[in-house]
């Protein structure tokens, strides 16, 4: 018998091979099923079901894909009519080799979640593993707010179904659950991916609640983020997602045919670091470094224009087209050949963005230059330490809160390394500011130097 994790960078998405018998199973796979056919082949084992934990709005399911290339079947929760697939129900059991999974519904999350409970027979019928989906997280549990008008109701859900199904199963059960760290659909999970339902009953700070009034008033208090792309990312997932025909391979193109391109309408995308970028970059680009693209880039992107990567080498490029058909931007039509030096060598037009040392930054403030200092962090982290002259808009808002900004100042991008501010400066530039800088290393930078801090958790 063996458990084998995939994890998905970016959108810290887990998913699941189980394997016994000659026959393996697939829990939450994701677009890109090359992986899964591969975990197949090494252990020498046919992929006949797949198990949704339920309706995903992050990314891109690959189930129907990879029930297409491999025969099998696929089982969701019931209590969302799904366009593919059959339901399933509490109690109902699938074995293969050693392998018993037993199913609970575990709504809260969603309505049609459901988790997985995990025996191995050769020994007995009690659960060794539990496959959580976004019910419970290392650290956390799923977020409740996709039904503002349920709100209480969903917290409710949520609970027993930490309380009165999952975590019952015993201490010493193996959690295994759909998200890690940096996910969206949660908040504060714990960097590692392994834990056991004993070690989050007593240390996982959403099952330290006194009781279920008070679970359900946190989880209400609770602020999350709904970027747009969740729409599109629910629609697909209920009716299926078309087949993804192997990775797309975006062609290199000269400078000359990229600025027509980009002319044209052409989204262009720049992967590099927020040094490289604020360094030089093609005009009219949107900075998403690399681990930023899954986070972000659905805030951003249109699904109505082609995009175009500038990057520094083929691995950049090839994740970050997996990164964006993950979430369905399939039209990635082309990339910089040469990278930035080629667009600088052929004679177009390169513009840059202020680096600002958090130094120089906090010289600024004391000497009291008109500045606006931007925080595009999430409220939370803002509210727990901040620059007490820095206003507030989230980074995924900045698109509706434009007009929010004076335009007549400098501004200075700011978050929690500089990773997120590069790509409100980007923005920025892209929508006629002129005068925009980015603090590179921001708050941790910040805090290093002594900058004085207010909020909630300031030193």
């Amino acid at each position: 018998m063996f458990i084998e994790k995939v994890a998905s960078p970016g959108l810290a998405h887990l998913s699941y091979v189980i394997g016994d018998g000659g026959e393996a199973t697939v829990v939450d796979p994701r677009r890109d099923v090359d992986i899964y056919l591969d975990v197949a082949r090494r252990e020498d084992v046919r992929i006949t079901r797949i198990f949704e934990t339920h309706r995903n709005e992050d990314y891109v399911i690959g189930s129907c894909d990879l029930a297409r290339r491999t025969g099998a079947a696929i089982h969701h929760g019931g209590a969302l009519d799904f366009e593919y697939g059959s339901a399933v129900s509490e109690g109902d059991t699938f074995e293969f080799g050693s392998v018993l999974l037993s199913v609970l519904e575990t709504p809260g999350h969603t309505d049609e979640s459901i988790s997985l409970v995990l025996a191995d027979t050769s020994f007995g019928e009690d659960p060794v593993a539990v496959f959580t989906g976004d019910a419970l997280f290392v650290g956390d549990v799923g977020r409740t707010d996709f039904f503002p008008d349920r709100a209480e109701e969903v917290a409710g859900l949520l609970y027993d179904s930490i309380h009165d199904k999952i975590l019952p199963l015993g201490d010493d059960v193996i959690l295994y659950p759909a998200h890690g760290a940096g996910s969206v659909c949660g908040d504060a999970m714990a960097d590692r991916e392994f834990s056991t339902l004993g070690y989050e009953r007593r240390h996982n700070p959403a099952l330290q609640t006194n009781g279920r009034h008070a679970f359900i008033q946190r989880k209400i208090d609770e602020i999350h983020y709904y970027p747009p792309y969740f729409r599109r990312m629910e629609e697909l997932n209920l009716n299926g997602a078309p087949p993804l025909d192997g990775l797309p391979v975006p062609a290199p193109v000269d400078p000359d045919e990229f600025a027509e391109a980009r002319d044209d309408g052409m989204q262009v995308v720049d992967v590099r670091s927020p040094e490289a970028f604020a360094g030089a970059f093609v005009p009219g680009s949107l900075a998403l470094p690399l681990d930023m693209v899954p986070a972000y880039g659905g805030y951003f992107l249109s699904y109505d224009r082609p995009i175009g990567l500038v990057a520094e080498d083929p691995a950049q490029v090839e994740t970050a087209v997996r990164s964006l058909i993950r979430m369905d931007y399939d039209n990635v039509c082309c990339v910089l050949r040469g990278g930035m030096h080629r667009w600088e060598t052929s004679g177009h037009e390169f513009d840059r963005i202020g680096r600002v040392s958090p130094a120089e930054l906090w010289e600024q403030i004391d000497k009291g230059e008109d500045f606006t200092l931007l925080d595009v962090r999430k409220e939370n982290e803002f509210q727990s330490r901040r620059l007490e002259e820095a206003t507030f808009v989230f980074l995924g808002h900045l698109p509706d809160k434009l007009d929010d900004i004076p335009r007549g100042n400098p501004v200075t991008t700011f978050c929690g390394s500089g990773r997120r501010a590069i790509i409100a400066a980007s923005f920025l530039k892209m929508n006629g500011f002129e005068d925009v800088g980015d603090t590179l290393g921001s708050l941790a930078a910040c805090r290093k130097i002594g900058c004085p801090l207010v909020g909630d958790d300031a030193d």
